[in-house]
């Protein structure tokens, strides 16, 4: 296998996963493509600790010339066969594909073309996923994508995606997908910060994600619902991140039980009544939750909120990063008080 690998993500946050990548020097960028970022790993990286991508791959063949025709499946079966499997093993093979824009073949076509070049010189059973089929678990994990004429075939490095946390053994409704809460934390700029709050806290997630970057900060976590807790509680040690660093407690996002100027950092994923309804002060709007977050936020603090309807009042917004989140947009918001006096 080469050492050239890919990164796959959540949209819009293709950046994020490329500046981790450099910053952590796991290697060096290459491209950034939809969903997807090609980089040089460097020898001996553990590329496993990405903690903004949704997955890592390691690229087996690149292909150019991928039409929108049906002769692409024989061009990307030959692809397949070409592929160097020496010292490959395991139960089976399964295949993941998709492609950006509309084509004459579907993902199950491709998958199947691949799929079977893969398997039958390594002489292990080739894992269909059509009619909803599941593949087993301990399946040799490979996936095709393709964007433009280009199409990339690539073997994931870990047993599972990054994004299925060890430390979620326990959830939610609404749980906030893991590596948008890191690139959250990633944005919050959470060097120094003595306080990290967030005031709906749900299963946990982003606090958890902040500790892996901050892991000195004094990181806080409210909700209205007492199951969150529990399970936010749970993960927290599942994650190696029990103890003082974690402080947990039932409060409603409107009434929040910290004093003014007190919090450095404010990460949030409030409750837009989509798969978790707003309870208590937020039941009719969210107007209580922002009033509460500017309160206790310090004069230099920040607060990244993931927001549907626009920028809250009272904030400055110093950075904007839309996502493709569950089939809606929001925008990841890098926000800071507003100077002066908040108008009515």
């Amino acid at each position: 296998m080469h050492t050239f690998a890919v990164a796959r993500a959540v949209h819009g946050i293709e950046p994020l996963v490329a500046t981790e990548i450099r910053r952590s020097r796991l290697g060096v960028v290459r491209g950034v493509r939809h969903r997807e970022v090609w980089f040089e790993a460097a020898p001996a990286a553990d590329l496993t600790g990405l903690r903004t991508a949704d997955d890592v791959l390691l690229a087996a063949a690149v292909v150019d010339g991928i039409g929108h025709g049906r002769s692409a499946l024989r061009r990307l079966a030959l692809a397949a066969r070409s592929v160097n499997l020496g010292g490959l093993t395991g139960s089976g093979v399964e295949v993941s594909a998709s492609f950006v824009g509309r084509r004459n073949y579907t993902r199950f076509e491709i998958e199947d073309a691949v799929g079977a070049e893969l398997a039958r010189p390594l002489r292990l059973p080739y894992h269909s996923r059509r009619d909803g089929a599941r593949p087993p678990r301990d399946a040799m994990s490979w996936r095709v994508t393709i964007e433009g004429d280009r199409a990339l075939i690539a073997l994931r490095v870990a047993d599972r995606p990054l994004h299925r946390r060890a430390y979620k053994t326990d959830s939610i409704r609404g749980t906030l997908h893991p590596p948008v809460a890191a690139a959250m934390a990633a944005l919050a700029r959470l060097g120094g910060a003595g306080t990290v709050l967030d005031p709906c806290c749900g299963a946990g997630t982003t606090l958890i994600e902040a500790h892996a970057l901050a892991p000195g900060a004094r990181l806080l976590g409210f909700d209205h619902d007492p199951a969150a807790l529990r399970a936010a509680t749970t993960n927290a040690h599942a994650g190696g991140g029990g103890g003082a660093a974690f402080g947990w407690g039932v409060a409603d996002g409107g009434r929040i039980p910290l004093a003014g100027g007190s919090v450095d950092r404010v990460l949030v994923n409030p409750p837009w009544g989509r798969q978790v309804p707003p309870r208590g002060l937020l039941a009719r709007d969210l107007g209580p939750l922002w009033r509460e977050v500017r309160r206790v936020l310090a004069g230099d603090g920040l607060a990244v909120a993931l927001v549907h309807d626009g920028i809250p009042r009272g904030f400055v917004l110093e950075e904007a990063v839309r996502v493709s989140l569950s089939g809606q947009h929001p925008v990841i918001a890098v926000l800071r008080k507003e100077v002066g006096r908040l108008r009515r």
